[in-house]
């Protein structure tokens, strides 16, 4: 069994999933044999037509390639890379991603020293090294009612998010799903992520039940990955992106929050899809 199991899935995304790859092999590669960590890279594509599984299978034949006849969507893609997993961590690592150094053996290095924490997640940077929002709070009446902005800054501590500094590891409520570390035992006692969602949402939902299960959910700041946000997809089918966003969200409120939170949601929505229309007239 080795440390980490490296699962990236991919949809017609060639040139930055090459890039990523490139990132992952550098890092490996950098690392002397005494502090090196064994790792596997299982690519998932998710039938794509852009010549992404030929691409990878000639210039990086180290990487192991699962090639789906159609796309699966992004929690039922990793899931098949879990399966076929066999480190004792893994990382879901989305393939618009190019890993800076010493990202995966702090985030290893981590979950080792702390048995009782199931995921991680690191602090995502823009390419131009700002830092991106990384950190997710279970989406509930507050978190609709009231801007982000506002309760970021009014209540810090129960919604932490990159507009402070976090000079250690903290807790959270859930991670980004462009670089979650998950330890094999959660998976396995747990279960996989929800395939009931195609987009969005998946890696929060699932953070809730690990949560639920007993397990911490944690962000490491100073390990780090650039994330190129929404080359691989919201660029592409903007308005598509935006209907899968809703369907997530009442999908969590349902399995989450109950039926009369989930009503409430809707019309809230509807009221400001209203509101919009009519202001802009």
């Amino acid at each position: 069994m080795n440390d980490l199991s490296i699962v990236i899935v991919t949809w017609n995304a060639k040139e930055v999933l090459l890039d990523c790859l490139e990132s992952i092999q550098r890092e490996i590669r950098s690392r002397s044999d005494d502090g090196r960590i064994e790792t596997e890279t299982l690519v998932v594509d998710n039938g794509s037509h852009d010549g992404s599984v030929a691409a990878v299978r000639e210039q990086h034949p180290w990487a192991e390639v699962i090639a789906l006849p159609e796309n699966l969507g992004f929690a039922a893609g990793n899931n098949v890379g879990l399966r076929r997993a066999k480190g004792r961590h893994a990382v879901l690592l989305n393939s618009d991603t190019v890993v800076l150094p010493d990202a995966l053996e702090r985030c290893v290095r981590y979950l080792d020293a702390n048995p009782d924490v199931g995921v991680a997640g690191l602090q995502l940077l823009n390419p131009d090294r700002s830092k991106q929002n990384c950190i997710h709070n279970f989406p509930g009446l507050l978190t609709e009612i009231l801007p982000k902005w506002v309760l970021e800054t009014s209540l810090p501590g129960r919604y932490p998010s990159k507009r402070y500094h976090h000079p250690a590891p903290i807790e959270v409520e859930a991670v980004l799903g462009a670089c979650l570390f998950v330890r094999r035992e959660v998976f396995e006692s747990v279960g996989l992520m929800p395939e009931e969602y195609f987009f969005f949402l998946e890696e929060t939902d699932w953070c809730f039940q690990i949560a639920r299960a007993g397990w911490r959910v944690v962000h490491i700041p100073d390990a780090r990955v650039i994330h190129i946000f929404g080359a691989s997809t919201k660029k592409k089918v903007p308005a598509e992106t935006r209907i899968e966003y809703h369907r997530s969200l009442y999908r969590f409120f349902r399995r989450n929050r109950g039926q009369l939170p989930l009503v409430l949601i809707v019309m809230l929505r509807v009221l400001k899809a209203i509101f919009y229309v009519v202001w802009r007239i």
